[in-house]
Order: structure tokens, then sequence, then C-alpha cells
């Protein structure tokens, strides 16, 4: 079964006043420049020109990809409040 509306779609109805929906979009946005990053760092590993260069983006990628699960598991909460807004929290 298919949901009535897109990702995008859902995306665009968020209202942006709402703190926590700000929130939300603020961390979708801070998904996608990890992601670009983490690319520009894979494509560095895999045409830099000499060691050093390489090292250097293997250790920014291990870096980036450490802050992308932390943002990624962030989305992961903060969609599970919204789609459970009563629910209890363990904390």
């Amino acid at each position: 079964m298919t949901e009535p509306y897109s990702t995008r779609e859902k995306e665009a109805r968020l209202d942006p006043a709402d703190p926590q929906e700000a929130a939300y979009l603020a961390l979708h946005a801070e998904r996608a420049a990890l992601e670009e990053e983490l690319t520009r760092q894979q494509q560095r590993q895999r045409f830099g020109s000499n060691e050093q260069e390489i090292a250097s983006a293997r250790a920014t990628e291990s870096s980036l990809l450490k802050d992308l699960d932390r943002v990624l598991t962030m989305i992961r909460a903060a969609e599970i409040r919204r789609q459970q807004p009563i629910a209890r929290r363990w904390q």
C-alpha cells in the first residue's frame, strides 16, 4: 500500500514556524550537508594525489560518519515523536 503523500509533499506541508518542525527540518538539512561532505571526502580518497591527502580524507570521513550517525538517530527519534505525540518517553 502506498502512502497518500510523498516525502517531499510531507516536508512541504511542515510548518517551519513550529519550533519542533523547524528543528526537524534543520536535522534533515544537516543530514544533507553531511552526506554531501562525505561524498567529497570519499572522492578525495579515491582521486587524491598523495598519501597525506588521502589519510586526511579518511580521518575526516570517519568523523563525518559519526556525526551522520548522531543526526540520523536524532531524526529517527523526532519521527517517532511526530508519529506518537503522546507516547511514554523513557529518559
